[in-house]
């Protein structure tokens, strides 16, 4: 990846979203009355240029690493704990596995720099920038050349599934820790006090949470004046698996593919995309609102509304798989359903939605 190649990313042409939203007008219901479906619809549509969208080969990329900062105790869980659910999903036993079976999605699992070694490497992609990022209470999280090379991860994987036929893509990630990486780059990126943006992650005690607002407080103290842009803020306090997450949304964008974006640290990693390069968000679709709090304030970035709430926290992606059948049937029912002209239907025997 190139800050030459994330400058020319273009918008979505706004020609073909009205082309897409007066498609429907001319589908038998009334205007409107599939609701949010259609938004989704229309902007598939944009996206590939065709009133014939397809969501073909389904993909979700769950990105693992690990995180520096939990020498600072801001996570119940031991930090080896990455490595053990990386060979869960490699085996099929987690939450995202069942639910990508359920949805018949694609799963890729992508090592982007886990600190323990992972014993069972089957269907493993082992692409590390390094075994962690540094405690970022105490130095940047890592080097500019790190962080380039989680963004250029991220691209590349975004690449690959283009090119395999993928047109629907989904972010997810697995990292101990990573809750309050996410919420030191949400706290970057809004200008809010990192008291109002954290919170429990993956079940923190309040003893946890004291650390974690700690944690965070410091780092914006140390370096906040040392992140004027997004790549400053990855570098500084982000994460591997972040700025992997970060970069497939980039290369999705600039290869014309939709991104399902999972829960808080996915839109954290959504949101710096973004601040690189704003014309990404036209690329991004909000799967599911996280019960984290630093989550809004990075939906008010990517100006999107999720499609889903249900209370979910677990992040690996989940929210996205579960918004894929929504994509899938928004889709199915711009291409499939018959127009009043074809389907022999008076405009005005149609009720107004209620």
């Amino acid at each position: 990846m190139t800050l030459e190649a994330v400058e020319r990313i273009g918008p979505v042409d706004a020609a073909w979203l009205e082309r897409a939203r007066a498609r429907q007008l001319e589908l038998t219901k009334p205007p409107l009355s599939l609701g949010r479906l259609e938004e989704v619809a229309n902007r598939m549509a944009a996206i590939q240029q065709t009133l014939a969208p397809v969501v073909r080969h389904p993909r979700i990329v769950v990105f693992a690493a690990d995180h520096g900062v939990c020498a600072e105790g801001v996570n119940p869980y031991p930090q080896a704990v990455t490595a053990q659910m990386v060979m869960n999903f490699l085996r099929g036993g987690a939450a995202i596995n069942a639910l990508a079976r359920a949805a018949e999605i694609e799963l890729e699992i992508v090592d982007a720099g886990v600190a323990t070694e992972i014993p069972y490497r089957e269907g493993l992609i082992a692409r590390p920038v390094a075994a962690g990022t540094r405690n970022f209470c105490r130095e940047a999280a890592m080097t500019r050349e790190q962080a380039m090379a989680a963004l250029s991860l991220g691209f590349e994987m975004a690449e690959r599934a283009c090119a395999a036929g993928c047109t629907l893509l989904g972010i997810g990630e697995m990292g101990i820790g990573n809750t309050t990486a996410a919420s030191a780059v949400t706290a970057a990126l809004s200008g809010l006090a990192a008291a109002t943006v954290i919170g429990r992650g993956t079940g923190a005690d309040e003893d946890c949470m004291a650390k974690k607002r700690a944690a965070v407080e410091r780092a914006l103290a140390l370096h906040g004046q040392e992140m004027p842009g997004a790549i400053d803020i990855l570098e500084r306090v982000g994460g591997f698996e972040i700025g992997a997450m970060a970069g497939l949304c980039l290369g999705a964008a600039a290869t014309g593919c939709a991104v399902l974006v999972d829960g808080f640290i996915a839109t954290a990693a959504a949101a710096l995309a973004v601040r690189l390069q704003a014309n990404v968000r036209d690329y991004l679709i909000a799967a599911h609102r996280s019960t984290e709090p630093g989550q809004a304030p990075l939906l008010e970035i990517l100006g999107q509304r999720p499609l889903l709430d249900l209370e979910m926290r677990l992040g690996e992606g989940t929210g996205a798989a579960l918004a894929v059948p929504m994509v899938r049937a928004a889709v199915a029912a711009f291409t499939g359903m018959a127009t009043f002209a074809s389907a022999g239907v008076s405009e005005a025997s149609v009720e107004e939605p209620a």
